[in-house]
């Protein structure tokens, strides 16, 4: 079974993840952060990877702790995953549009993480949502989940299509890279022979 359970406690969150790739895509998410929360369900439907988190943080100073632990946990969820990444597609890419937005996300589960991030929000808040966090996300994200990540936006005038757009991008991205390839099951996708 390919799945894994992360707990992340310090001075600013407290945060509990479960995953599961071989899942239906599947989601609970209670951060505290409405826009954030539905951004992460975006990211669970559209990957078919089963996503439970929560997390407690200082809301009462910003939403950053919380948008940047919750990444930090849950690349951590997917690394313990995915094990050795035997059997593993290892990349995955999409160009995804969304009414005036459109971007695309390529990566590579190389245990090497690295953001590419070319994207511009027209505003700095969604709501209340600082639009910097969505960066901040997936470079922990990136960082903690040993992900190569390059996000490109090629269109897009509304702020919450944008990133709306780049998450589900990503997991669409992230469902090929997980997937078994039936071809090379037993193997590490690597010349190396390891990831």
């Amino acid at each position: 079974m390919r799945e894994a359970a992360i707990t992340r406690t310090t001075a600013e969150t407290d945060i509990s993840v479960r995953v599961n790739l071989d899942g239906t895509g599947q989601y609970a998410m209670a951060t505290g952060v409405g826009f954030f929360d539905h951004m992460l369900d975006q990211l669970a439907r559209h990957s078919l990877i089963d996503i439970a988190l929560s997390c407690t943080g200082d809301l009462h100073i910003d939403d950053h702790h919380t948008v940047e632990d919750c990444g930090i946990a849950l690349g951590q969820a997917l690394t313990r995953a995915l094990g050795d990444k035997r059997g593993i597609r290892r990349y995955g890419e999409c160009t995804l549009p969304m009414d005036d937005a459109r971007v695309q996300a390529a990566l590579d589960l190389s245990g090497r993480p690295f953001l590419v991030w070319d994207v511009t929000f027209p505003t700095q808040k969604i709501g209340s949502f600082d639009t910097e966090l969505v960066r901040e996300f997936f470079q922990a994200l990136a960082t903690h989940g040993g992900i190569t990540l390059h996000v490109t936006q090629y269109a897009g005038l509304n702020s919450h299509h944008i990133a709306e757009a780049a998450f589900k991008a990503v997991a669409r991205a992230l469902r090929d890279a997980v997937e078994t390839d039936p071809r090379k099951a037993d193997a590490i996708p690597s010349t190396k022979g390891m990831l």
